[in-house]
């Protein structure tokens, strides 16, 4: 995994990305945050999507909920950037579509875009 700080408006934010599953657990999820906000001090995370396992894109695993929940346990703004098309679960696109109407996880296409909604955050 790389983690790297962007400048967005004016914002840092760290974004993270690789080749190898990195949050592949609630466990592994917290190990993540922790890890990013030791070497970058930021509270602001764009992820590739590529990064998650696919289990957290079964809503029946309950592993999106927990990790979800960290994230905001400990105060954590993420966007996971990527392509959902080939998604077709009715309950998971409530959930992407729920989740990118509040303030503070986000679904988007592209890396550009996760950094836009991050650093537009109060």
């Amino acid at each position: 995994m790389e983690i790297k700080v962007v400048k967005q408006d004016g914002r840092e934010i760290a974004s993270a990305c690789g080749k190898e599953k990195c949050i592949v657990d609630t466990r592994s999820a917290l190990d993540f945050v922790m890890t990013v906000k030791y070497e970058t001090g930021l509270d602001r995370i764009a992820i590739e999507k590529g990064l998650i396992a696919e289990d957290f894109f079964i809503l029946s695993t309950g592993m999106a909920g927990e990790i979800l929940q960290k994230f905001v346990n400990y105060h954590v703004k993420a966007a996971i950037w990527g392509d959902y098309s080939r998604y077709t679960s009715k309950p998971l696109r409530d959930f992407i579509y729920e989740s990118n109407c509040g303030k503070d996880f986000f679904f988007v296409a592209s890396q550009k875009e996760a950094l836009a909604r991050l650093a537009a955050l109060e």
